[in-house]
């Protein structure tokens, strides 16, 4: 029997693996990068292995989350099937993860790349929502999304942001609503900002990259958090120290004080409980420096004041919210879906989503466009 290979062809990173197996066997960035002390272009996980990745040059294969360069993409998934998953195409069948809306002429470059330059036995071309509510549905054979078979998936990921409801494992195309923002935007904006107040990092993707996922988090009251964020000293509890790379000394940049940078955490409304998972999200910060090598570091240079609320404003972008999204999303499924959806079958997925506090500040955000009438309640992906 042919290996069945499954690949999640995203615009920030490609997941690929063996069908049957609980986790992929390689997630690489789905780009070509050439950091500044290099000649050649690295590719998937020799860009990984890179030690220093500063000033790295990137060359992507998707842009605003649509392949526009298949002769690139080639490159990678080559790389992927020959070197990091070691199978022939040939005696291979193909899962392929594709964004939503494909263009017809882009249809035809992926099949002519997956059929003629690899030559895969077959394909099976599959969207995101279908599949994450297919994998809820089949995770809980007893849980409500089964049930009802149907769900509203929510994918935020490196590109865009769709409210797709999903019913009897396909998505309802026409009801789709989508956000042209998405963790690729959130960078940009993040190295617009610190470029600005602080020292230049418009060529850091990489670093800022690690900054955005270390140091931010959702705001539950903007208002309330924009005053804190004013403040000065101790009293500044969104304050973080992030060290950057001095390509001598350390290669990579880290987060100087993690306590620090979970003060945010001790933020919370009057009369609420803690709020839950607290020490699993301080502990999920990847430290990559001994404390040692910290000590040793000069803290006083190379560092940058980091305020993480201040990602949430984006001038002149003139979309509506995701809060927004879903209730058109919902509004364009038939009526009697409608409690059913708000109910019991919003699920979150895509790497947007996992930043501390995104499911309750968009409960939040929620409860006033909803009919007084129906519950709420979301849902989000164990991984």
């Amino acid at each position: 029997m042919p290996n069945v290979v499954v690949l999640d062809n995203g615009g920030g990173f490609c997941k690929a693996g063996i069908g049957g197996n609980m986790d992929p066997a390689a997630v690489v960035p789905n780009c070509l990068g050439r950091p500044s002390a290099s000649k050649k272009w690295l590719i998937a996980d020799q860009l990984q292995a890179c030690d220093d990745l500063t000033s790295v040059s990137l060359r992507r294969p998707f842009d605003r989350g649509y392949l526009i360069n298949p002769d690139l993409q080639k490159e990678i998934w080559d790389r992927i099937f020959r070197s990091l998953l070691r199978i022939d195409p040939t005696l291979s069948s193909l899962l392929l993860v594709e964004p939503l809306f494909n263009l017809p002429s882009i249809q035809r470059s992926t099949d002519e790349l997956i059929f003629e330059d690899f030559g895969f036995s077959s394909l099976y071309v599959a969207d995101s929502p279908s599949l994450v509510h297919l994998y809820e549905a089949s995770h809980r054979p007893d849980g409500f999304v089964s049930k009802a078979q149907c769900s509203l998936v929510v994918d935020s990921g490196f590109s865009f942001t769709h409210a797709a409801p999903v019913l009897q494992n396909f998505t309802v195309n026409y009801a789709v609503k989508r956000l042209d923002l998405g963790g690729k935007a959130l960078t940009n904006y993040l190295k617009e900002l610190v470029s600005y107040r602080a020292i230049n990092v418009m060529d850091e993707t990489f670093i800022m990259d690690d900054v955005k996922e270390k140091l931010c988090f959702v705001s539950l009251d903007v208002a309330r958090d924009l005053q804190i964020a004013r403040k000065r000293g101790k009293e500044n509890l969104f304050k973080s120290t992030y060290v950057l790379p001095d390509g001598i000394t350390h290669v990579k940049g880290f987060v100087k004080d993690l306590d620090e940078a979970q003060r945010y955490l001790t933020v919370q409304d009057e009369g609420s409980p803690p709020p839950p998972g607290t020490t699993d999200e301080l502990n999920h910060l990847e430290v990559t420096e001994k404390p040692e090598d910290r000590r040793r570091i000069d803290l006083t240079k190379n560092v940058v004041y980091y305020f993480p609320l201040m990602i949430n404003y984006f001038a002149g972008m003139n979309q509506a919210g995701l809060a927004e999204c879903i209730v058109r999303a919902i509004n364009s499924c038939h009526p009697h879906l409608h409690p059913v959806l708000y109910e019991r079958c919003i699920i979150l997925t895509g790497g947007s989503t996992l930043f501390p506090r995104f499911a309750e500040r968009l409960k939040r955000e929620l409860r006033p466009l909803v009919p007084d009438n129906y519950q709420l309640k979301i849902s989000t992906q164990e991984e």
